[in-house]
């Protein structure tokens, strides 16, 4: 027969058992994955982005700590002169990255028709190191996602460490987009490279309007609306050191709110100018004239003030007149026609300096 001292014991048993049954179970927090290899990625949140290590200018080691759209970069042995290309971009992105694409992003999406885009992203910025906090943002002439892109690169540099900066020349200061005030830097590599710089540098943004920054790219020429936004990417670029960086989230969202305006309206052009060959006491340039808006031109000039030392020599593809320091270039009968979005090119031999960051002003006829 059950002793009196076994029911009790059975009974504090079962009471023990019924408190842990009931108590709920700390369940262990989800391991972050480390890549260490230059190209190693992995995809997060359902594949909806796609973090990756992208040590792309440099043989020396890096290796990121991934969690969802969070990641850190654990260690870096990069040392790049500040001079020349970084060493790595440890980024997210959402898109397609040279034939990597994530699933459901909405992209790519038209220039000319494109639908609110917008994204928020915090980050650790160590007070080491040499690098750049920015958005890469590419743009292709088709709606291709198995190729490299071939139209544009917009860079946005919300904050950097170290001295460094963008490729190319400063063409514009103090243009404001979403609040914040920027400095435009372009430069042409096999597409056209355009990175706004932040005047004063943050760790977070909240709702930034992507589509704000392609929309003024537009205007200045660089970007058709025939185009194609193909990927978003969000990190860091670095140079030199580099860990302790670090994304604490990041999110982009495509036709998510916001009317989608149209392409610029009326008749609209832009011009923007590229030094093709330099000397001492001269040089050549080519100037690209792009239809920016929804109608055709019939035909288009340009005006752009020469440095002090700076004057024409000669043109082609256009007639190039020179007042002071004023120069004032109208189009040659059998380049006047533009389409929208088409472009065409004329160029000029200077002597003097070469040119550096010029502004041009383009005007439909």
């Amino acid at each position: 027969m059950e002793s009196a001292r076994t029911r009790a014991a059975l009974t504090v048993l079962g009471a023990l058992f019924l408190l842990f049954a009931l108590v709920p179970v700390a369940r262990p927090a989800r391991a972050a994955t480390q890549l260490c290899g230059a190209t190693q990625t992995v995809a997060v949140n359902g594949g909806e982005y796609i973090a990756q290590n992208n040590v792309w200018g440099a043989s020396t080691p890096q290796c990121i700590s991934v969690s969802g759209t969070s990641f850190t970069v654990d260690s870096s042995g990069h040392a790049n002169p500040t001079n020349g290309a970084p060493a790595s971009y440890p980024s997210l992105f959402k898109g397609c990255h040279w034939g990597l694409c994530t699933t459901g992003s909405g992209l790519p999406v038209q220039v000319g028709s494109m639908p609110a885009v917008t994204s928020d992203w915090s980050t650790v910025q160590p007070a080491s190191g040499t690098y750049d906090v920015a958005y890469d943002l590419w743009y292709d002439t088709k709606p291709a996602t198995t190729t490299d892109p071939d139209g544009a690169e917009v860079m946005i540099w919300l904050n950097s460490r170290g001295g460094v900066q963008p490729a190319g020349s400063r063409i514009a200061s103090g243009v404001s987009i979403g609040g914040a005030t920027w400095d435009v830097w372009y430069s042409r590599m096999n597409w056209n490279y355009i990175a706004y710089v932040r005047t004063s540098g943050t760790t977070s943004v909240s709702g930034l309007d992507l589509r704000a920054f392609t929309r003024d790219a537009v205007t200045r020429g660089y970007i058709q609306n025939s185009w194609y936004l193909i990927d978003a990417e969000a990190g860091f670029e670095i140079w030199q050191g580099g860990a302790g960086l670090a994304t604490g989230s990041f999110a982009v969202t495509v036709g998510g709110g916001g009317e989608t305006p149209p392409p610029t309206s009326g008749a609209a052009c832009a011009a923007n100018l590229r030094v093709d060959n330099a000397w001492s006491g001269g040089f050549t340039a080519t100037v690209t004239v792009t239809n920016t808006g929804d109608r055709a031109l019939a035909g288009w000039s340009a005006d752009w003030t020469l440095p002090a030392d700076q004057n024409v020599a000669n043109a082609w593809n256009a007639t190039v007149t020179q007042s002071g320091r004023s120069a004032h270039a109208v189009n040659a009968s059998y380049n006047g026609a533009l389409a929208p979005g088409a472009a065409t090119t004329f160029g000029f031999q200077g002597t003097g300096s070469a040119a550096g960051a010029t502004s041009l002003t383009c005007t439909p006829a």
